[in-house]
């Protein structure tokens, strides 16, 4: 398999803090990984650096060969533009959304390329076959979702791009145990054959036994393959 994701020696942080110990790893194309650890631990920071909104970074991040973050001491955000448009769409924690727009409108905003805004039509009803229940609620705002259903859209709209590579950041976050599931499920059916899925997450159950492999974070280091066991004792 070859690598979408190459991190070598990263180091991050946001202004005299580092959050990011010389992190190094791969994901393979067709993967799905899971990247578990407790809350602070970094992952999201993780995600923050592939895609160029952490104060400062060290190190290599390649996706596809190219280069899309080396040593940086300043300018947060100011290539994560360019990194989304390599192929990289990060769907953050919690529901970042403009509460008074459709469900439609948060769907087509995700397709911000020029083929993708030409193919929106038909990428949008592949995301409704991924989650059923937004297709009677196309017109809705936002609004007036529920959390789950709210969710849905936020990974949705990150699914409508041209993607590489999907950073999925704690999806169950404040759900009930039953959309959780739904959630991470649905996540499972997305199409890998030229990319890639790194879900991060604190519920290891929700991911043992979907993903191809498990990945521990603790203390802003990788700590090799993340197990129940390890996750339990604080390990990860």
């Amino acid at each position: 398999m070859s690598e979408v994701l190459s991190v070598s020696g990263v180091s991050a942080g946001y202004g005299s803090l580092r959050v990011l110990h010389d992190i190094s790893l791969s994901i393979n194309r067709g993967e799905r990984v899971g990247l578990v650890g407790l809350n602070g631990h970094g992952k999201s920071t993780l995600f923050r650096t592939i895609t160029g909104l952490v104060d400062w970074q060290n190190g290599s991040i390649t996706l596809n060969g190219v280069q899309i973050g080396g040593k940086r001491t300043h300018g947060p955000g100011l290539k994560t533009h360019w990194i989304a448009r390599q192929g990289v769409a990060l769907m953050p924690q919690g529901d970042a959304m403009f509460i008074g727009l459709t469900v439609r409108q948060h769907l087509d905003a995700g397709a911000f390329t020029r083929l993708a805004w030409s193919e929106r039509h038909d990428r949008r009803e592949k995301i409704l076959e991924i989650f059923p229940p937004l297709r009677k609620l196309l017109n809705q705002p936002v609004g007036k979702l529920s959390g789950g259903e709210r969710r849905m859209v936020t990974l949705g709209r990150g699914l409508m791009g041209d993607v590489k590579l999907y950073l999925v950041d704690e999806p169950s976050l404040g759900l009930a145990p039953k959309i959780s599931r739904a959630v991470i499920d649905a996540l499972m059916k997305v199409e890998l054959t030229e990319g890639a899925m790194v879900i991060a997450e604190q519920n290891l159950q929700l991911l043992e036994g979907c993903v191809d492999r498990l990945i521990g974070i603790h203390g802003g280091e990788i700590k090799g393959a993340a197990d129940s066991l390890s996750l339990q004792s604080g390990m990860i």
